[in-house]
């Protein structure tokens, strides 16, 4: 709750007047509890958990050849029924696990300071805030997944991740309640160590989990922004994590791929790339009679 009582007392304790962001911030958590702020975040997960997935569903069900050539394993089709049920087992987690979280671990974000007060941060604070919470995230959630690939971490509890050998964007959530928990670590350490704003904090496990439905989209489109962004993994880099199953000693990386590549962890998932990709030119010399060598041509084989 703002200790202002209108935008005047606000903009004299600014010793400015309000921006427009400030004004609607205002507007609207002026007389809001620190606590309900927090709590948006369970409505925002729940939006994201079941409304971001569905042009996903909606590209699995039409099942239109111009688009299956994006799809990375497309031997592999879930009906409509068992997509829902996958949604049906994330909404139960999230009910019994993942919103009571949200309820019970609000002391821990006053403690670290997370702010709603004015002033709002600034797009390059936020922007850097959110960089460094990525790459936190990152780098501990490799080590933790790394563990849950153990023999005992699999049996025990990763291997209910891995029932979707070809993941589906409804299945980005779908886990074991130790991992949800164990998992939430790396994703508060960020904001732990380089404390925001709310909307900062809103903003960064709303992206977590948009990227994290991303990867587990069962699809490689070429026109994604994210291909331009440096060192990000994407849905083909996880997708062969998923292929490998429980032997997987590859890929680990959530978001970025550099661990895998400094540790070795990525040798599999390279040596695979290499191999399609002689196979591809191959198949392309021994069809067109000519050698193989440039990108529409990439596009024309896929």
């Amino acid at each position: 709750m703002l200790p202002y009582a209108t935008v005047e007392e606000a903009a004299v304790a600014l010793g400015r007047n309000l921006t427009a962001a400030e004004s609607l911030w205002f507007s609207y958590s002026a007389r809001k509890s620190d606590y309900f702020l927090y709590c948006h975040n369970i409505l925002f997960l729940f939006l994201i958990f079941s409304l971001v997935p569905i042009p996903l569903v909606l590209l699995e069900l039409a099942r239109s050849s111009g688009l299956l050539r994006y799809k990375i394993q497309p031997k592999v089709r879930l009906s409509l029924s068992e997509t829902l049920s996958c949604y049906r087992d994330v909404m139960r987690m999230f009910f019994l696990i993942v919103g009571p979280l949200q309820l019970v671990s609000f002391p821990s974000v006053k403690m670290i300071g997370i702010r709603t007060g004015l002033p709002l941060p600034s797009g390059w604070e936020i922007l850097s805030q959110l960089l460094v919470y990525f790459v936190v995230e990152d780098y501990t959630n490799y080590w933790i997944h790394r563990f849950l690939h153990n023999k005992w971490g699999y049996e025990k509890i990763h291997r209910v991740h891995h029932e979707y050998t070809a993941p589906i964007g409804f299945a980005a959530p779908y886990a074991h309640w130790a991992e949800i928990l164990i998992l939430g670590i790396p994703s508060f350490l960020g904001p732990a160590m380089v404390p925001g704003h709310m909307i900062t904090f809103w903003l960064w496990i709303a992206l977590r989990q948009i990227e994290a439905i991303d990867t587990h989209s069962g699809y490689d489109f070429p026109w994604s922004p994210t291909k331009y962004i440096p060192f990000y993994g994407g849905a083909e880099y996880h997708d062969y994590h998923h292929y490998v199953g429980g032997q997987s000693q590859s890929n680990f990386a959530s978001v970025f791929t550099y661990c895998d590549f400094i540790y070795g962890t990525d040798k599999g998932f390279r040596y695979q790339k290499k191999i399609l990709k002689k196979l591809k030119e191959e198949s392309y010399e021994k069809q067109n009679g000519g050698p193989y060598h440039n990108s529409t041509q990439d596009l024309k084989s896929d």
